[in-house]
């Protein structure tokens, strides 16, 4: 169903330098994606890790918030407490590590193909929210303003963050929206009944699965009348996490959102939700199969394998071009149009 560029990925490490002389970019992927005037720009996931020199140790890269500066732990390979075994994420005796830090950087398209990358970020960790990183930005326009929302690390834990901006040429930083841990937040692109409504994914539970939920607010900020929307399934594709991709698109049969699930093997595949126009906490269809899934090889092979995962998708009439990052390495395009992903879905839920 979903039509590849023929050309994918669209980037790939080798497309972006690196912020500094020592370090080397591993990923650009998971980018939020708008029409922005005549073009469409995308906010890159950009993760790079120092160059790793040293054979005794890894060399992790932290935030410093007094000297606000990017600095560099040296965790040592054969120390009994500290676990590599997760490419990601390095376990301590006392807590964990990033194995890379991101940024943001902009890109701009007037096909939305072809992409010129910014040389400097636009968004960099600046606070102790953000020590281990920032990662997987999703963009809502929200009349002349750009909403920017974005999972922020350290070892406080995962939130999510919002900043604003008119121009892309500079954000400004709103705050903490949601608490640890939260992530997959996606803030729908009009008030609904005089309300603000987003998607959200609780990730830590001792009795629940990481699922989709949905919250409302009155000014973006404070978010509150939580409801679960949808949750994992006992077979298929979405075994064991779902959460929100895309920014919910309005339609003519209600909220078409583009969703992501993870099976037990960790295989990450697109999905779709149909929501109530009206009541967006009622899903109205969901998808039985995937819309897109790991197949080519940029998808399967890379950083972490078998993941398509999206932030960022453009509508244009009925067509709808999704940019998703593949294998948590590069970032690659597909199209679907609206018809295609209605006839997908299988059964009335």
């Amino acid at each position: 169903m979903p039509k590849r560029y023929a050309n994918n990925p669209i980037f790939t490490p080798a497309s972006i330098a690196p912020s500094r002389a020592d370090f080397e970019v591993i990923g650009v992927f998971n980018a939020g994606a708008i029409q922005y005037g005549e073009e469409i720009l995308l906010l890159l996931r950009v993760a790079e890790r120092p160059l790793q020199n040293d054979p005794e140790h890894y060399l992790a890269p932290v935030y410093d918030v007094e000297k606000d500066e990017i600095v560099i732990e040296k965790l040592a390979f054969n120390h009994k407490a500290n676990s590599f075994a997760d490419v990601r994420v390095i376990k301590l005796e006392s807590g964990a590590r990033t194995t890379s830090i991101s940024h943001f950087r902009i890109a701009r398209s007037k096909d939305g193909y072809h992409f010129e990358a910014e040389a400097k970020p636009v968004i960099a960790p600046s606070s102790r929210y953000e020590t281990f990183g920032i990662e997987d930005p999703r963009i809502t326009q929200i009349g002349d303003n750009y909403y920017i929302n974005y999972s922020a690390i350290s070892e406080l834990g995962i939130t999510t963050m919002l900043a604003v901006t008119k121009d892309f040429a500079s954000c400004d930083k709103l705050g903490n929206i949601f608490h640890p841990d939260n992530k997959d937040v996606t803030i729908f692109p009009k008030k609904i009944n005089g309300l603000f409504y987003a998607l959200h994914r609780p990730s830590i539970s001792h009795f629940a699965t990481p699922d989709i939920w949905i919250a409302q607010s009155p000014d973006l900020l404070h978010w509150g009348n939580h409801m679960h929307i949808a949750g994992v399934r006992q077979e298929g594709w979405d075994t064991t996490r779902v959460g929100a991709s895309a920014v919910p698109f309005l339609t003519e049969h209600g909220w078409l959102e583009i969703y992501h699930g993870a099976d037990e093997n960790n295989r990450y595949c697109l999905g779709a939700l149909l929501l109530d126009a009206e009541r967006p906490w009622v899903v109205k269809r969901r998808s039985i199969r995937p819309i897109l899934e790991p197949e080519t090889t940029y998808e399967i092979d890379g950083f972490f394998g078998n993941v398509v995962f999206a932030c960022g998708a453009v509508r244009t009439g009925n067509e709808i071009l999704i940019y998703y990052g593949a294998a948590d390495t590069s970032i690659a395009a597909a199209m679907l149009t609206i018809d295609e992903i209605m006839a997908s879905f299988q059964e009335q839920i």
